[in-house]
């Protein structure tokens, strides 16, 4: 059962990392790119919007899916937890809780992830539809 503590420990963890700089780095994109972006440029509501919403999928992924990644690891956690008593036969509480505490880092990170994906999300959507409400007022529509 040692692959579950390093499933754990390097795989949920390490996932949870990635996305983690994945978001940040799409938001950050997103966010240069609405700075500098000429909306006068565009003719056709459509295509602003499609310029202006790309990429920002991945964030809103990362956010609604990262308290998951981070609740899967938890329960491989327990699950090693519980593993380890039934192997040993006894029940040692010290053990019993620093497993349990050890494996709910992942829930921890997963909304650590989370959270901040979720404000960037919607931070750049308000900021995209500030966008589009000046070019709709600049375009008469």
């Amino acid at each position: 059962m040692d692959w579950i503590r390093l499933s754990v420990d390097y795989g949920v963890i390490g996932i949870l990392v990635f996305l983690s700089f994945l978001s940040v780095g799409v938001a950050l994109e997103r966010y240069m790119y609405l700075k500098r972006v000429d909306i006068r440029a565009y003719r056709s509501k459509q295509k602003i919007e499609i310029d202006l919403t790309r990429g920002l999928f991945i964030i809103a992924s990362v956010a609604s899916n990262a308290p998951y990644i981070g609740l899967l690891g938890t329960v491989l956690g327990i699950m090693l937890t519980f593993y380890t008593i039934g192997q040993e036969g006894l029940v040692d509480t010290k053990r019993v809780m620093v497993g349990l505490a050890l494996a709910l880092k992942a829930t921890a990170l997963g909304l650590l992830v989370a959270i901040p994906s979720s404000v960037l999300y919607n931070h750049l959507l308000r900021k995209i539809k500030e966008k589009i409400a000046l070019w709709e007022m600049e375009n008469g529509r």
